[in-house]
């Protein structure tokens, strides 16, 4: 009987979170961490426990696709683990072939349009997985509704570096001029594809760190991180919503402080702060509280300002 009211009252809050829930994150990255714990805590070895997590990382596949994610980004193997033991690796690796192939061959992921792409040092990986990871790009070549990034012998750091040096290399061959180098010059040579920027990190297992994940589309862009305590294998969906309520009260946080800063401006400077601030302001005045939002003539252009400029039009608003 308790454990029957328990599982209730589980699915409620689960309900409830599901309705508080209403705006996805375009790109979730997930630090599947807490495999090996889960399995020792169960006397089982570290392969139970991968082979565990597995499971885990399909239906949270299905839960992003359900809430309207469009990216996930999942840390399967880091450059750091190729410091644990061999059979341990050797059984990893054979559990990466065995999932990517089914990934690839599953209904569900042609249906819903999965675009399967691994990102990291994949040169460092052996040939049966990166003759699985082939298989896998290769079947969903060309689908783009939901994208599924898995990283395999991974290091942000070792990412930015390479990237780094390609930028150097060319600068100093002569196809790049230094002037040139901007924030898209960098990008596109981090990874083969587009990455989107990262929105929301989760990272189960207790730890909270960002384990150098994903640096440059995740620190660059403010991203909001979630860290819960279940090892992967127990991570569950009301865990999931909880993260996106996380990115939710992050991004209307993030708002505020856009409008508020937009605001202050619009009261403390002049052209062409004053277009900009508008503009800003425009966009996120509903994010205020009742109580600080502008009147909507504030935004307006005074008319002296539209006869300097040659507006004409003394009610324009700004863009």
């Amino acid at each position: 009987m308790r454990q029957w009211l328990f599982r209730q009252l589980e699915r409620g809050y689960e309900r409830l979170l599901a309705r508080e829930v209403s705006g996805a994150p375009t790109h979730v990255a997930v630090i599947q961490d807490g495999n090996r714990r889960y399995a020792r805590e169960r006397g089982d070895g570290a392969h139970d426990g991968h082979r565990a997590g597995a499971q885990t990382t399909e239906r949270v596949l299905e839960w992003c696709q359900e809430i309207g994610v469009e990216e996930l980004t999942l840390y399967a193997f880091s450059t750091e683990n190729f410091d644990r033991p061999a059979e341990e690796r050797e059984a990893l690796f054979d559990l990466l072939c065995e999932k990517l192939r089914e990934f690839a061959d599953a209904e569900r992921v042609h249906a819903n349009e999965v675009c399967i792409r691994a990102i990291g040092d994949l040169d460092r990986l052996p040939p049966r997985v990166r003759d699985a990871i082939d298989y896998a790009e290769d079947r969903t070549d060309g689908y783009d509704r939901f994208v599924l990034n898995i990283a395999l012998a991974y290091g942000g750091r070792a990412q930015l570096l390479e990237a780094a040096r390609s930028v150097a290399h060319d600068v100093e061959s002569g196809d790049l001029e230094a002037e040139a180098i901007d924030v898209e010059t960098v990008q596109e040579r981090l990874y083969a594809q587009p990455v989107r920027d990262v929105d929301l990190i989760i990272r189960t297992g207790g730890d909270e760190r960002t384990s150098n994940f994903l640096p440059w589309h995740a620190n660059g862009n403010e991203a909001a991180v979630f860290f819960c305590a279940p090892f992967w294998p127990e991570f569950s969906k009301r865990d999931f919503l909880r993260g996106i309520r996380t990115y939710e009260s992050r991004e209307a946080s993030w708002r505020r402080t856009r409008a508020r800063r937009a605001l202050a401006l619009l009261r403390a400077v002049s052209e062409p702060e004053l277009a900009e601030a508008r503009s800003i302001l425009g966009r996120f005045r509903d994010s205020l509280p009742t109580a600080e939002q502008p009147e909507a003539d504030a935004l307006r252009k005074p008319a002296v300002e539209a006869s300097e400029t040659g507006d004409g039009d003394s009610s324009q608003v700004a863009d």
